[in-house]
């Protein structure tokens, strides 16, 4: 089996400015801010996923006030996507 080639520095850089340029960066660090809340609160997560309240894609903050805890099963299948969707395509049942 031939080992990976490394992709180089200029594949990270052009990932780094793809991201910083579509928003996703700061949606990231939102993320990342309420994991820390989060846990600096001691709250425990596990086996949980972090829910917004109102999406980060709407506008809403990483504030504690506009998060929730929830498994991840109601989580992933509340988040604005129909039964059957699957990869951006609804199928029918």
């Amino acid at each position: 089996m031939p080992r990976k080639q490394n992709p180089g520095p200029d594949y990270w850089k052009k990932k780094y400015q793809y991201e910083k340029a579509s928003g996703g960066y700061e949606a990231d660090l939102k993320r990342q801010k309420t994991i820390r809340e989060y846990d600096k609160a001691g709250i425990d997560r596990t086996g949980k996923d972090i829910d917004h309240k109102k999406p980060l894609r709407s506008g809403g903050s990483a504030k504690l006030s506009n998060t929730r805890l929830r498994s991840p099963a109601a989580n992933r299948g509340d988040n604005g996507h129909t039964p059957g969707e699957k990869a951006g395509k609804k199928f029918k049942k």
